[in-house]
């Protein structure tokens, strides 16, 4: 994966005139929490399993679960038993003490709880998985299509989008006051990069009065001066671009056992895209999407034009 001097040369071109081609994100994300702990020892499992020439079937046996079960290991999509990794390291010919302690270690940290867990009565478990990701990541480069992304919303715009589909006063604020913490990976130490294309008819909606809005709009302007923030207007005169499909994000990571992936969040579920060449299509979208759009140097003054039609 990249490292931080990568990242900062891809923002800088992103201030250009035109989006680069692959980009590579930045920082090594503002903390390693347990979602990537998980995939990280699962992956490590997988390669453990596949050296010693041991088949699913087998590893299930050993460690009295199904096939299915080694499979969602491996993938980090459920939590570790220590007795299930010390067997399955037994298995695989991992016998030196401290080899075995240092994937035990692994396994203990990928158990616990992030600090969103807190909100878990919140959360569907598939909007926990991209939590756990969003503060690993060292790269997330989105398209928004309806709303201003989430990490750069204002407490009040936040508020104002909870509320289209929650209804309870002390839910609300509960919710918003989870976005607000999502967001400190922004200005953290070692946060991640963010890029973001956002679709001028979400700047325009007006979700409770101009008011909100126009503070919403000096946030952004302001967030957009931060060296690890880059936000990009889609303008509704551009016509027709190559995001068209709808919102998505994708998220790189410094951790050398995590592929990149492609986040789409649906109502009531989500979909993680790894696969190689699924990832590649939607770099190449962003790519187009990005050189086509006003460039992130532009930002402010669309913003403040925007602003001041409010």
């Amino acid at each position: 994966m990249a490292d931080s001097s990568e990242g900062h040369s891809t923002m800088d071109a992103a201030r250009g005139q035109r989006a680069p081609e692959g980009a590579r994100g930045g920082s090594s994300g503002a903390g390693t929490g347990p979602t990537v702990l998980r995939i990280a020892l699962g992956a490590q499992l997988r390669a453990l399993r596949e050296s010693a020439g041991v088949t699913r079937e087998v590893a299930g046996e050993a460690i009295r679960a199904s096939t299915a079960k080694i499979s969602r290991v491996e993938l980090g999509r459920v939590g570790f038993k220590e007795r299930d990794i010390a067997d399955l390291l037994t298995l695989y010919g991992v016998h030196d003490p401290d080899e075995r302690e240092q994937f035990l270690a692994l396994a203990r940290g990928a158990n616990a709880p992030g600090w969103w867990h807190r909100y878990s009565d919140l959360l569907p478990a598939w909007f926990e998985t991209y939590l756990g990701l969003e503060q690993a990541a060292s790269l997330i480069r989105c398209y928004e299509l309806q709303f201003v992304p989430g990490l750069v919303q204002t407490p009040a715009y936040a508020r104002a989008v909870t509320r289209l589909g929650h209804t309870d006063p002390e839910e609300v604020e509960r919710r918003v006051e989870l976005r607000m913490r999502r967001q400190v990976i922004l200005t953290a130490p070692g946060g991640p990069t963010f890029w973001a294309v956002v679709d001028e008819a979400a700047l325009r909606r007006r979700l409770a009065g101009p008011e909100l809005m126009r503070d919403q709009l000096d946030h952004l302007i302001a967030m957009n001066r931060l060296p690890n923030v880059s936000l990009q207007i889609a303008s509704l005169r551009d016509g027709g671009h190559p995001a068209a499909g709808g919102p998505f994000s994708i998220l790189r990571f410094a951790a050398p056992d995590l592929p990149d992936l492609v986040y789409l969040e649906q109502l009531t579920s989500a979909l993680y895209l790894d696969k190689r060449a699924d990832v590649e299509h939607y770099a190449v979208v962003m790519d187009r999407l990005c050189a086509q759009v006003s460039p992130p140097d532009a930002t402010e003054s669309v913003l403040t034009a925007i602003r001041a039609e409010l």
